[in-house]
């Protein structure tokens, strides 16, 4: 009778065997099972093999589960030598042994599928000069996936791996190494000891004792010069990826706010210290200042930060359409509502909302926001059961609160409730020494997501930047920056890759003639319309056909309000 085995390739328990007995051999999750398995996705009695002499058949017992035979959804097969079966998340290969061919077994190891995947997420923990990791020494369990190779895929009673690490020239691991094998293990009959080296001062040792064979030990030789390759890769694979954490660390506060003026700085100490306090924080500032980004920060470095962060703009959703994303509804509360939803304050159960454009919510929605933020409950629409709430919230607004609640259009108690602490986001005119580290982060992102090498800004294009007042803040920097890099051909972004608006300003010297001929010709054309209007900026601005803000805009641009006023 032919001898067979189910080796776990992937999945919770890589590298455990299992051997299928003779007649039905049950595989799941319960222990009740012949084969017990652990893995997502996997039921309690997942399917059968049954063994009939040569044959082997697979059935699947939970027709909802899912089992696919090499790539192949199935529910009934004949299974032969090598087959890989998927149940959820494991991944199993049926290996059976004819009697008197062990050899066509060991061969069958080198099969590179199966070695590729053995080598997937190999260990390599920094350990200590001459450091012993013996994964298995006479019976001890194996578990790594080199490991795999040898005792699944050969006829192998154990194997063990020595990782040595020390210096190039140090010759004392041989040494160590017949000092470990003279504990017992090299007196055994079988042994085969292969010895590698993979990157600077890191050495490993791969022990396999089991029935030798023709062609054993040149098997045994290539594997391990396989696995020699597939460890130096995976080291330089680590390597990589520590010194891409670096890199991020060193760009990115912990904050996520870029910058180094003296505003920015005061802001992300005032963040620093509030974030861990479990309390309310009303943000303040112009639109696209970053009031997000703020709301983010306290999220991320708070005792919340694993779990929910549930943004929504009071300002976006319509008035009848608020309330229900706010608390949510019962089914047939309204026109519509054809089940249970559940709102944004529920969702975000023991993390943070953040209600952006808070000063746009509706004055009945106040009224029950101050409950939310009183009691911590609230119900959903068309309900009567009191949900309670661990949240923690954070709202914002560019609006004068203090202002709206004089005037009647916001609650004065839901104001104070929001203003425990403020914060207040500076608009980007008051962080000018903060315009070119921002734009330089924007060109990386924009370069990147358009496949372009874009390496810096012109001195005339930074010297724009840096003049320009930026009404639309951060948000409208950004936006520049990407069309830049879109409109533009060259290494560098240069000052005609510029909006015109941007341009109005006095031009650098090395900016091109003919932008310095544009500027000089609006100005021209702006004093000649004033003093064509007696100085009517209204009269001015049909004159030139542009909107009477936008004139105002110009004549603040250009630098021409004490040239016109005289």
């Amino acid at each position: 009778m032919n001898s067979a085995k189910l080796i776990v390739v992937r999945g919770p328990e890589a590298g455990l065997r299992f051997e299928l007995s003779g007649g039905r051999n049950r595989i799941g999750a319960s222990e009740d099972c012949d084969i017990v398995l652990k893995g997502r996705q996997l039921a309690p009695r997942h399917v059968d093999i049954e063994v009939k002499g040569e044959l082997f058949s697979l059935s699947l017992l939970a027709p909802a589960a899912p089992c696919s035979l090499n790539g192949v959804v199935v529910g009934e097969s004949v299974l032969r030598d090598g087959d890989h079966i998927q149940l959820g998340e494991v991944e199993l290969l049926l290996r059976v042994e004819e009697e008197g061919e062990r050899g066509h077994s060991l061969i069958a190891a080198c099969s590179l599928f199966f070695l590729f995947r053995s080598m997937h997420g190999l260990d390599l923990e920094d350990q200590g000069p001459f450091e012993a990791q013996v994964r298995e020494i006479a019976g001890a369990e194996v578990g790594s996936g080199l490991l795999d190779v040898f005792v699944g895929g050969t006829p192998a009673d154990w194997a063990a791996r020595l990782v040595l690490r020390g210096r190039e020239e140090d010759k004392g691991w041989e040494k160590y190494l017949g000092e470990v094998l003279g504990q017992g293990a090299a007196r055994k009959e079988g042994l085969l000891v292969q010895t590698f080296r993979y990157g600077p001062g890191h050495g490993a040792c791969l022990l396999w004792h089991g029935e030798q064979v023709e062609g054993t030990e040149s098997v045994f030789a290539a594997l391990c010069a396989i696995a020699s390759a597939s460890l130096e890769t995976a080291a330089e694979i680590t390597n990589l990826q520590i010194r891409a954490e670096l890199a991020e660390e060193r760009a990115v506060p912990p904050t996520g706010i870029l910058g180094e003026s003296t505003s920015t700085r005061a802001l992300v100490r005032q963040i620093e210290k509030i974030a861990p306090r479990d309390t309310t924080v009303l943000i303040q500032g112009e639109s696209g200042t970053g009031k997000e980004l703020v709301a983010r920060a306290l999220h991320r470095l708070s005792s919340r930060h694993g779990r929910p962060f549930v943004a929504l703009n009071c300002a976006a959703i319509a008035e009848n359409l608020l309330e229900s994303e706010l608390f949510g509804h019962e089914k047939g509360a309204f026109t519509g509502a054809t089940e249970q939803r559940q709102g944004k304050l529920e969702l975000a159960a023991g993390g943070t909302v953040f209600l952006d454009e808070i000063g746009e919510m509706p004055l009945a929605l106040q009224a029950k926001m101050l409950r939310v933020l009183q009691q911590r409950e609230c119900e959903r629409v068309g309900g009567r059961k009191v949900i309670a709430l661990d949240i923690r919230v954070v709202a914002a607004t560019n609006r004068d609160l203090s202002a709206e609640v004089r005037r009647g259009a916001f609650r004065e108690d839901l104001f104070h409730r929001l203003n425990v602490i403020t914060l207040r986001t500076p608009p980007l005119r008051e962080r000018g020494e903060d315009i070119e580290l921002l734009a330089r982060g924007f060109l990386a992102r924009a370069a990147a997501s358009a496949g372009r090498q874009v390496n810096g800004f012109s001195a005339g294009a930074m010297a724009a930047l840096r003049a320009y007042d930026w009404p639309g803040n951060i948000r409208e920097l950004e936006n520049v920056v990407e069309r830049a890099v879109v409109l533009g051909d060259l290494a560098e972004v240069q000052v005609e890759d510029l909006p015109d608006n941007l341009l109005e300003l006095a031009p650098a010297e090395d900016a091109p003639a003919f932008h310095r001929s544009v500027h000089d010709a609006k100005r021209a054309a702006i004093v000649e319309a004033w003093r064509k209007g007696r100085g009517d900026y209204k009269a001015a601005a049909q004159i030139l056909g542009v909107h009477p803000n936008s004139l105002l805009r110009m004549v603040r641009n250009l630098g021409l309000r004490t040239e016109l006023e005289a």
